[in-house]
């Protein structure tokens, strides 16, 4: 039988020598590689410049954690696995995150506790005795969008804005809970932006809602300041067909931004499909593979909520015995000729859906990733102090993500999830000494990954 006490750990082995456990090993971290996470930011400035977002209201003679350590603890704590505020009792302690937040004695100086931590998260910007740290939305916003305008060195001629929502399930009596019928539970209905791995926008919202609502707003807010800087790039939306709205896609078409959104499908457009249809069950019953057939066309709605016909492209499908039609709609033109619409760029049927629009999928895996970062951690009372933990997360995210895009490239990892990253890069066992001069952080000499660890690390500083 194992005995255990409150410091003591005893394990059974089968061989001679007892195993015996204890939390006893001194100034020892978990999370040796975020030094390169602290390398990834002082490239970047992200950290720097989302602490400049917030409003800090403390008497300043009396501050001991300012807003900028405060934001890092929190940033730095949540890209290596550490949700919950509570865990930050202990983590105050460990040297290596008091490097990465920047105290100049990381053997004396502690960092925030949970309450100091929990009191910034709470601050609604009301004069409060206790919270006086808000936070401003629209900079937070802006700065998304910078980091990714910094990203490219040269403009590109072309870019694609992803626009997705998701749902972050609700378990208590928060601000703006509903009940969502798609879904089955109690959620919030997050918007999100992406251009490629880049975030955008990360805009919480109530679940009783339409998906597009406050879309056109959110993309509008973005192409201005991107073509504030890049004038003459031609910018993409794509969406699925909770998007397909027509005050987002008139406001495309007067703004030169083209667009591919998926479109419910409904008797009328699968009477007209109904020969490709047919003709793909024959190519089925020939091949017993699934087959395709892609045509395109104007159309405009019966009902009139569309403002002007506009080209529908097609995937008549047929698959395991069953036909599976799909339609997206689009501004940009045809081989045979352009489209009255905007560009001049044409893509063929076949092309816009298979390349284009199905490219789209790659989204979900970066909203994944924003669940590995915790961004579904929306416990508090109200939707602004959510929004913030939120914006926390979208933090953590482009961090990491900055260090898969500048640290990473060309290697084994250059396209691996941020919860790779973390659990094969960032998670190393390190014993950390404190001198005069130095600090040491000495890793694991057993770890299996020194040569890409060094490897990054160079790459960051090029």
């Amino acid at each position: 039988m194992t005995e255990c006490s409150e410091l003591r750990f005893a394990f059974a082995t089968e061989s001679r020598r007892e195993v015996v456990a204890e939390f006893n090993g001194g100034a020892i971290s978990s999370d040796g590689g975020a030094l390169l996470l602290r390398e990834t930011e002082r490239r970047m400035k992200l950290l720097n410049r989302f602490g400049q977002c917030f409003l800090d209201g403390r008497n300043p003679a009396l501050i001991e954690h300012p807003i900028e350590h405060l934001v890092a603890q929190r940033v730095y704590g949540l890209a290596l696995g550490y949700e919950d505020l509570n865990d930050h009792e202990q983590l105050r302690d460990d040297p290596l995150l008091r490097v990465l937040v920047g105290k100049a004695e990381p053997s004396q100086e502690a960092l925030a506790g949970k309450s100091t931590l929990n009191r910034m998260e709470l601050g609604d910007g009301t004069p409060d005795r206790y919270k006086r740290i808000t936070f401003w939305r629209d900079a937070i916003d802006d700065l998304l969008v910078d980091v990714f305008l910094e990203a490219h060195t040269a403009v590109p001629e072309q870019i694609v804005l992803d626009i997705d929502s998701t749902d972050f399930a609700i378990h208590g009596e928060q601000e703006g809970r509903f009940y969502h019928g798609y879904y089955d539970h109690y959620c919030y209905l997050p918007l999100y932006v992406f251009a490629g791995e880049h975030v955008l926008c990360a805009r919480l919202r109530p679940s009783n809602i339409d998906s597009s609502v406050g879309s056109r707003k959110e993309i509008e807010r973005i192409v201005r300041r991107i073509r504030a800087v890049w004038p003459e790039v031609k910018i993409v939306l794509r969406g699925d067909s909770g998007f397909c709205r027509e005050e987002l896609m008139a406001w495309c078409e007067a703004n030169q931004v083209d667009y591919v959104f998926g479109m419910a499908r409904n008797p009328l457009l699968e009477k007209i499909v109904a020969d490709a249809l047919e003709q793909a069950r024959q190519q089925w019953e020939q091949t017993q593979q699934p087959a395709r057939v892609f045509l395109d066309f104007e159309h405009e709605t019966v009902s009139g909520t569309w403002s002007r016909r506009r080209r529908v492209v097609a995937k008549a499908e047929h698959i395991d015995g069953k036909s599976n039609p799909r339609f997206i709609v689009t501004s940009l033109g045809s081989e045979a000729g352009p489209l009255q619409g905007l560009g001049a760029e044409t893509w063929a049927a076949q092309q816009l859906y298979e390349d284009l629009y199905c490219a789209r999928g790659d989204m979900e895996n970066r909203i994944k990733e924003q669940f590995v970062l915790f961004a579904d951690r929306v416990s508090a009372a109200t939707m602004r102090a959510n929004q913030l933990r939120l914006y926390l997360s979208v933090m953590a995210y482009s961090l990491v993500c900055g260090l898969r895009r500048l640290g990473l490239r060309a290697t084994q990892l250059a396209h691996a999830q941020v919860g790779t990253i973390r659990l094969r890069l960032l998670k190393i066992g390190a014993q950390i000494r404190v001198t005069v001069r130095k600090v040491w952080v000495q890793m694991s000499s057993s770890f299996p990954l020194q040569t890409l660890f060094s490897q990054a690390l160079q790459q960051l500083r090029c």
